[in-house]
């Protein structure tokens, strides 16, 4: 079963995004979560930014020093196959429903987690299966940490 293991959120923006226990989900950003950079981040098609808790672990096994909101995302989950992840997938995530819009393309402001710098090991270009993905929400509501994530 999938679960939100983290919800987070960066008020100044930029990276980490910083745990809270719960945040609205909105339109065109999660509550509480400042984009600098709205070319890239943020809007409608990338209102949410989504990881894998497990993904998070394996890269830590390999010497990432990776931590759930170091890389960007606004909710990290676990207990689900990151293979299933596609443009178009709907999610229902507490009292949110958001549809999966694309994967992100990391950058080098998240370069400080990974050894080396090489922030492109999350690249789904390089390496397929190991991004982010951005979501646009389709339901507004609160996610708290906890709630039941599940396909529709």
């Amino acid at each position: 079963m999938a679960r939100v293991s983290f919800v987070n959120v960066s008020p100044k923006g930029g990276v980490p995004k910083l745990p809270t226990d719960r945040a609205r989900v909105c339109f065109t950003q999660v509550e509480g979560d400042k984009q600098n950079n709205l070319k890239h981040h943020g809007g409608i098609e990338r209102a949410v930014c989504l990881y894998s808790l497990e993904l998070i672990q394996d890269l830590i096994l390999e010497g990432h020093s990776l931590e759930p909101g170091s890389t960007g995302e606004n909710i990290t989950i676990e207990g689900i196959d990151w293979s299933l992840m596609k443009s178009g997938l709907i999610l229902k995530v507490g009292e949110s429903e958001i549809k999966v819009t694309g994967p992100t393309t990391p950058c080098k402001k998240i370069s400080d987690s990974f050894l080396l710098g090489e922030f492109s090991r999350i690249s789904e270009i390089k390496n397929p299966g190991w991004s982010r993905w951005y979501a646009s929400v389709l339901k507004e509501g609160l996610v708290m940490k906890g709630d039941l994530v599940s396909i529709i």
